[in-house]
């Protein structure tokens, strides 16, 4: 089976100075969380100096962005207010946009973080809420940024108990759809918004697989997809794999989100992500081998 990737709309875009061609290209969003309680390392980069550190070696790892946070996505961390936010995420943007002309995104939920975070840098406000405040929109549409709206029903910071779907892939794409629309009339353009079908956000693992499978159903929305699905529970409850040991069930999703549509991967191992997006590049024929030798000679 070949890749055949479902057209987008607006497969060239500029983002943060650097060009992309979603036509032809997979990239690499690379995660920094800049918290004491992360899901994945535990707060390894909460302190200010490793924050930039991991941020700039993601780079030199050929990440093509990195994804900054100062507040877990999970209801069962303590609460982080605004102040507290921008005073974790703002010094992390301002030093890697010195170091680096890395793509920085911003993962927030709140307006005024958004604003400031482009005015230090970012060219990205990664909105895991799914738009559930508007004036986020507004901000990235006065701004020039790209948005990325994230499939997710409850409310930030609350729990979603037992979610249930009749068609979890139909519900998701039209949420999708009507969120897009949502934020064009804001005044963010098509060109400037990509989607998240949001793997493990207000779902079980039976719903993140399916997403999985059947990505190729989000991807015909015509927009950049964006697959994060780099440790997460389903790929822990699927293999029965603590989270230090679940590269390789990650880099195997991530895999096949690619080959059903998906654009860009976030990606807690950015060197492992990027070897494995050049491999599929290579074999869809999107990209020429870096040499060829083996009986040639």
């Amino acid at each position: 089976m070949s890749l055949s990737l479902p057209p987008l709309t607006t497969p060239v875009r500029m983002i943060g100075g650097r060009r992309f061609d979603f036509a032809r290209e997979i990239a690499v969003m690379a995660i920094v969380n800049r918290t004491p309680d992360s899901f994945y390392d535990g707060g390894r980069t909460y302190e200010l100096d490793r924050a930039v550190e991991s941020a700039c070696t993601a780079a030199a790892a050929g990440a093509d962005w990195v994804d900054i946070g100062g507040v877990p996505f999970s209801p069962d961390t303590p609460s982080v207010g605004e102040s507290e936010e921008l005073d974790r995420v703002l010094p992390v943007i301002t030093e890697t946009a010195r170091r680096s002309n890395v793509v920085i995104s911003v993962d927030t939920v709140r307006p005024e973080v958004a604003r400031q975070a482009v005015l230090a840098g970012a060219a990205v406000i990664n909105d895991t809420s799914g738009l559930h405040d508007h004036e986020l929109a507004e901000v990235v549409a006065e701004s020039g940024a790209t948005l990325v709206i994230t499939h997710s029903l409850a409310a930030p910071g609350q729990h979603l108990r037992r979610p249930r779907y009749d068609d979890i892939v139909t519900e998701v794409r039209q949420f999708l759809a009507d969120r897009v629309n949502l934020a064009m009339a804001l005044g963010v353009p098509e060109e400037r918004i990509v989607i998240d079908p949001g793997h493990d956000l207000n779902k079980n693992t039976l719903h993140s697989l399916e997403l999985t499978r059947r990505m190729d159903e989000i991807a015909v929305l015509g927009l950049p997809l964006l697959a994060a699905v780099s440790n997460k529970d389903f790929i822990g409850e699927a293999t029965g794999l603590d989270k230090p040991d679940r590269l390789a069930p990650s880099i195997a999703a991530a895999t096949i989100c690619v080959w059903q549509g998906a654009r860009i991967l976030r990606m807690h191992d950015p060197a492992a992500a990027t070897a494995a997006a050049t491999m599929i590049e290579t074999i869809a024929g999107f990209a020429d081998p870096q040499y060829l030798r083996h009986n040639l000679d």
